[in-house]
């Protein structure tokens, strides 16, 4: 039996991608914005419903433009403990102070109910994460920064295709940033984009990501956040294939749904929240019974991960320690699934047998 991972990269048919690489050896402009990169950000700007999507090179170089662009380069930024560390990484890489603010115990979302006690005359914005795609509370976050003066910077990087109040997630805060890395549902191998709502900043991001000159006139410091037309050509390949991708994942979603029924604690939904089933994540009852069924699925080859864990104010490089009780819980408790395109009915309903036979 082939392993089963977490997850597995969508591909195109490989003709289609040679095909969009031909005009690369053609015209040989292989970076520095290309043609191909300009047509992928006109592409999902006009599939997201958005304005000033700028590709970059990743996700975590796409949250770190986000808080040069909106100079903030010093102090305090409130943002979440559940969630990969990039998010984390992005800050302090920026010489700031995260701050964590607790998560709500249905969707793991920030808790916007916690942020404001954390607020401080050293705190510069918010930065919280969709995670798993689910929304957070933008409406109250937005009340919040509005009222402190504060900028929001959304990790959207599980929010592609989420839709939330009938417009696009990433269409929220100051700056939303994607990755496109490979193991998500829409991926250009690496990659990641910042959608910048105010034009001046989005001026600014673009001479940021790329060395802080245009031509002979140099504006400002910067750092190389450009991506190459090889990368470009992956998102082409895969674009046309969205719909699909989500649809697969879907079925596979729901078919876990109906099998695991009653058995698993499972995220809920935002009313209003159109999902894009970016991952598949399930609560165990304590991390006892999660390692017991990792150890079951291991020996049959199939490989699920904890999303997230640890959680990130435990980190051991931390100048302070921040008590977040039901983020901390739930980071030993939870994990994703297998979901990927092309899942088989059949190892989804064995995995489920598995998991069925150590927690019940």
């Amino acid at each position: 039996m082939t392993n089963i991972y977490v997850t597995k990269s969508f591909m195109p048919p490989e003709g289609e991608y040679e095909q969009i690489i031909h005009s690369v050896f053609q015209n040989r402009i292989l970076t520095n914005h290309g043609p191909l990169v300009q047509e992928l950000e006109q592409k999902l700007e006009k599939f997201l419903g958005v304005k000033n999507l700028q590709y970059v090179t990743n996700g975590t170089i796409a949250l770190q433009l986000a808080l040069r662009a909106l100079n903030i380069t010093e102090g305090e930024i409130i943002t979440t403990p559940f969630s990969y560390v990039a998010t984390v990484s992005s800050i302090l890489w920026e010489r700031c102070t995260p701050v964590f603010a607790d998560i709500e115990p249905d969707n793991f979302t920030i808790d916007p109910n916690k942020i404001e006690a954390l607020i401080t005359p050293k705190t510069k914005a918010i930065m919280p994460v969709h995670v798993f795609g689910y929304a957070c509370d933008v409406k109250r976050i937005g009340e919040i920064a509005k009222q402190h003066g504060l900028k929001v910077i959304y990790d959207g990087a599980h929010a592609f295709g989420s839709r939330y109040q009938g417009k696009s997630l990433l269409d929220y805060g100051d700056v939303s940033t994607l990755s496109f890395h490979a193991t998500k549902l829409f991926h250009t191998v690496e990659g990641g984009a910042c959608i910048v709502q105010n034009d001046e900043d989005d001026h600014k991001l673009d001479l940021i990501k790329r060395f802080g000159h245009n031509e002979d006139e140099h504006f400002s410091l910067g750092i190389n956040g450009k991506q190459s037309e090889f990368h470009a050509a992956m998102g082409l390949a895969n674009f046309p294939y969205i719909g699909e991708i989500i649809a697969d994942r879907k079925r596979a979603s729901d078919l876990y749904d109906n099998l695991l029924q009653g058995c698993l604690k499972r995220p809920r939904p935002q009313d209003g929240l159109e999902y894009n089933y970016a991952y598949y994540p399930v609560i165990f009852k304590s991390e006892t019974e999660l390692l017991d069924v990792f150890n079951a699925l291991n020996k049959e080859g199939i490989f699920p991960r904890r999303y997230f864990y640890p959680s990130l104010n435990t980190l051991p490089y931390l100048n302070s320690r921040q008590a977040c009780p039901i983020s901390e819980d739930i980071s030993c408790r939870i994990a994703c699934l297998p979901l990927y395109v092309g899942l088989e009915n059949e190892t989804i309903e064995h995995i489920c047998r598995i998991i069925k036979d150590n927690t019940l």
